[in-house]
């Protein structure tokens, strides 16, 4: 009996015992220290090979694996077990998304075979593979696969994948000395898009056609030997809308932006290591270059610039890109600069018209018919206009009341508006035919022809002539009516 008692206390002692060991190992963390210990002595018999993923590529391009991996990695369950794990928000409020942070490391199974992922920060970015030689024949390139696979998957479930806005960095910089590599990122969340942006009907539809054709035309580009890249000039007085044009833009084609910023640009070698750091299905936009040639506040030359725009390292860099200058004004920059091949596209962004005011007004207001739209339209034919941003600036500081935000445009267009348009209704009668924005292609193959050079100025000579019939009209109105109150 005595014995029978023996076994019941030992067995009750093992079991307190091995309660207590489990509380000590999961409650104070004592047991990933012994998984690492374990899976130290383990790697002691197995010999180990290691495989780096770059972020470049040998040209300085993106290494497309590096993303996958990354996507790969970041989906991984075990994510949850690093060391150090970053915690962002994700496009939803109440979405957290997990992130392998710099040097941690994640384990990984794959056909029975353990392998991990160091994601390794020095001079590069990179994520470093490790595997077992025994089983490196084995599962290496299935295990590639699968990854490739996995994240494509990832993506296509996402409807459209997360657009980022690039930075160029100044790399004398004391607070960017940190940032590896030229560029610094961050979400690219501008909420414009085709339907927002005041602009002719025609005109838009013609250049969402012109980016959709363009993104079928990757056989086309390369039987002429030519890069498949489209270039774009935006210009018009600033508050016209061109960089919101350029969002609109990256949002239909679903495209990173590169926003290229000259004063922080050392030398012509220092573009074109930057151009050549661009990835695939981007915007590279430079705003504004007119005002840096014509003031010289850059230190590269115009040579550098021309090169930038259609040198042989357009022909070497990523493909499916659409390159975007701005300016104010065209008519100081040197010629050669808007040459066929350089630009295909320009685009006017003239001051606002009625037809733009009613397009600001849905979006602002959500007006699309209104008491004082009559008046608006009589006060835009005399020749008076303001920018859409000068108008959707009234518009939000009187959102709540339609009727007040539409009689502080009419009182802006007869004080602002009616000065400036009688001073420059001529020179906008020339540029954009009555204030309609203009597109002029130089590249024939595409829906914009030079021949429609001859009708618009048709159009223009009309739109004199019929604003000269309708002051003399009105001048003859009034007379008459003043005959009758004799």
């Amino acid at each position: 009996m005595r014995i029978l008692y023996k076994l019941l206390f030992l067995l009750f002692v093992v079991v307190v015992v091995s309660f207590l060991l489990r509380v000590v190992l999961f409650k104070t963390g004592l047991i990933y220290v012994t998984k690492k210990w374990w899976r130290a002595i383990e790697d002691c018999f197995h010999v180990y090979q290691s495989f780096k993923v770059p972020e470049s590529n040998e040209n300085m391009q993106e290494n497309q694996l590096y993303r996958k991996v990354s996507v790969y990695l970041n989906s991984l369950s075990s994510l949850e077990d690093s060391d150090f794990t970053n915690l962002f928000t994700g496009k939803k409020s109440n979405e957290i998304l997990l992130r392998l942070d710099a040097n941690q490391v994640i384990h990984d199974n794959f056909l029975g075979a353990k392998v991990s992922w160091t994601n390794e920060i020095r001079t590069e970015k990179s994520f470093v593979l490790r595997v077992r030689k025994a089983d490196k024949r084995r599962i290496l390139r299935p295990y590639l696969q699968h990854i490739h696979t996995v994240s494509d998957e990832l993506e296509q479930k996402q409807q459209r994948k997360e657009l980022k806005l690039y930075m160029n960095i100044n790399p004398f910089d004391n607070h960017e000395r940190h940032t590896i590599g030229p560029w610094r990122s961050v979400p690219f969340t501008h909420p414009s898009t085709f339907d927002t942006i005041a602009m002719e009907l025609d005109l838009k539809n013609k250049l969402k056609s012109d980016l959709e054709s363009f993104l079928k035309a990757k056989q086309y580009y390369h039987r002429l030997g030519r890069a498949w890249k489209r270039s774009y000039l935006l210009y018009g007085n600033s508050g016209t809308g061109k960089s919101s044009f350029v969002a609109a833009m990256a949002n239909f084609l679903g495209f990173d932006v590169y926003d290229i910023d000259l004063s922080r640009v050392l030398d012509d070698s220092d573009l074109k290591s930057l151009l050549l750091q661009t990835t695939s299905r981007s915007v590279i936009v430079i705003e504004d270059l007119d005002r840096f040639l014509v003031d010289k506040s850059t230190a590269v030359s115009l040579s550098g610039i021309l090169n930038f725009m259609d040198g042989i390292l357009n022909g070497c860099c990523a493909e499916e890109r659409i390159m975007v200058f701005t300016m104010n004004s065209k008519d100081q920059v040197d010629p050669v600069l808007l040459r066929p091949g350089r630009i295909d596209v320009h685009v006017h962004f003239p001051l606002c018209d009625f037809s733009s005011f009613k397009t600001l007004a849905s979006s602002y207001l959500g007006v699309k018919d209104h008491k004082l739209f009559p008046q608006v339209e009589e006060i835009f034919q005399t020749g008076a206009s303001l920018s859409p941003a000068e108008i959707g600036e009234l518009m939000i500081a009187n959102r709540n009341s339609p009727s007040r935000a539409l009689k502080s445009v009419i009182t802006a267009l007869q004080t602002e508006g009616d000065g400036r348009g009688s001073v420059n209704i001529g020179r906008r009668l020339l540029d954009s035919g009555l204030r309609k924005s203009t597109v002029d292609s130089t590249d024939n193959s595409g829906i914009f022809s030079k021949d429609s050079v001859a009708i618009k100025d048709i159009r223009k000579l009309y739109g004199l002539l019929r604003l000269k019939s309708s002051r003399k009209s009105s001048d003859f109105d009034s007379s008459m009516e003043q005959n009758k109150e004799r």
